[in-house]
């Protein structure tokens, strides 16, 4: 496991993780969920041509916790009007 498929998932990892941690916006942090949702489905494809189903199938269940992220941060149409209700100009 060090090949280019690995050291992708790998960078974009971090990359998703640092996303996150700085907290700098919903929007950010929701492209972090899905720059996870990537580097995941990588790590599954990486897990199936090594081998490695320990990772395979963490990875499956980070899949849809990530997936769940993506939801709450950019999808949720819930969310969306309360955010664009809460821009709208005051009268």
């Amino acid at each position: 496991m060090n090949g280019a498929l690995e050291w992708t998932a790998s960078i974009g990892t971090i990359l998703a993780a640092g996303l996150i941690a700085l907290d700098i916006s919903r929007k950010v942090t929701g492209w972090g969920f899905v720059l996870f949702c990537v580097v995941s489905s990588l790590w599954i494809v990486s897990g199936f041509i090594e081998d490695a189903m320990p990772i395979a199938v963490m990875n499956g269940v980070l899949l849809i916790i990530n997936a769940w992220g993506v939801w709450r941060y950019m999808l949720n149409p819930a969310r969306n009007a309360q955010r664009t209700s809460s821009l709208q100009p005051m009268e």
